[in-house]
Parts: structure tokens; C-alpha cells; sequence
């Protein structure tokens, strides 16, 4: 396997699933899409392994919001795909609302 695809983490879900990072996903996120994410892989982890919240997409059912508080009103969202095999993280940021979805845990 090319070290770009290689798996960088790994993190179980609440919800039972694991959520894989290749090294390559890591790097347009905190490269291209948020470079304020740079450096905060345990942020990550937590938000995915201990979430305060998680939502279900209204665009696309297979797509999970982590919720997890840094400060007042302050959070760290990431966005994973689930589908039957597999479940990656998309992206992940820093927020100060939390999206419309239904929020499916805690219940």
C-alpha cells in the first residue's frame, strides 16, 4: 500500500463503528480544508471516541456529526461516512453551532 493511504488512526465510534484516517485524508484536512486542525489529532479522536452529540446528516443518511465541547460555545465537529463496509472521516473543524440533523445519540 502507498504510504499515503496507509491508516494514520483509527477510532471507535459510540455508535460501533470505527472511523479510519489515512495519512493522505489527514493532510488535505489540515493542508486545505482546515488548517487550524493542524496538530489536533487528539481533538479528533476524542470528538469521534467521546462525543458530547451526534447528528445524522439531512443530505445524506450515511454521514454522522461528532459534537464535542472545547469551550463555551465552542466545539469541534467531525464528519464521518458509514456505509456497510467501511466508515472514514470527511472532514473535521472547529465550530461555534451545532447543524440542524437529527441527533440520534445521545438518545
Amino acid at each position: 500500500m502507498e504510504p499515503d493511504l496507509e491508516l494514520y488512526f483509527e477510532v471507535l465510534t459510540p455508535l460501533g463503528f470505527r472511523v479510519r484516517v489515512s495519512h493522505r485524508r489527514w493532510r488535505i484536512i489540515t493542508t486545505v480544508k482546515h488548517p487550524v486542525m493542524l496538530g489536533r489529532e487528539d481533538a479528533v479522536r476524542s470528538t469521534l471516541e467521546q462525543p458530547e452529540q451526534i447528528r445524522q446528516s439531512r443530505s445524506d443518511p450515511q454521514v454522522f456529526l461528532f459534537y464535542r465541547g472545547e469551550e463555551t460555545k465552542r466545539w469541534v465537529c467531525a464528519v464521518a461516512k458509514h456505509d456497510v463496509d467501511q466508515a472514514f472521516l470527511i472532514t473535521v473543524y472547529p465550530t461555534d453551532a451545532i447543524k440542524e440533523g437529527t441527533q440520534i445519540w445521545p438518545k
